[in-house]
């Protein structure tokens, strides 16, 4: 990956969430603000994204997305637990909100795991 690669890596995924939290709340008839948890997660995301751009600043915003990632991840995981009952037929509370909060967290722990790989191949959190 080039220098850059992480930052367009962090804000690839922060336009994922983006998307995720507007096209959620379309979708569920604008009828809740928290579906709007995922872009509200993703802006600040985004901004540490872009500010990662210059190499110089690349280390300590990536660290920052990464710090959000992970709140995010713990809010939106217990999803996850819901998410196999609902695709089983389940009936499940608010399942919009189980199935956002399932995409926000998958897409949370592939974008954790590409960043840790990323930095480790980096050497740079030694």
């Amino acid at each position: 990956m080039s220098s850059s690669a992480i930052s367009k890596q962090t804000i690839s995924f922060a336009a994922i969430l983006i998307v995720t939290g507007v096209g959620g709340y379309f979708v569920t008839g604008r009828q809740s603000i928290t579906a709007l948890i995922p872009a509200f997660i993703g802006l600040p995301i985004l901004i540490t994204g872009l500010l990662s751009l210059k190499p110089s600043r690349e280390k300590a915003f990536s660290i920052v997305a990464l710090v959000l990632t992970l709140a995010g991840l713990g809010g939106s995981a217990p999803g996850l637990l819901k998410l196999v009952p609902l695709i089983q037929g389940v009936d499940v509370a608010r399942p919009e909100a189980v199935v956002l909060k399932s995409v926000m967290a998958i897409f949370s722990i592939i974008y954790l795991i590409a960043s840790v790989r990323y930095f480790i191949s980096r050497k740079c959190c030694s």
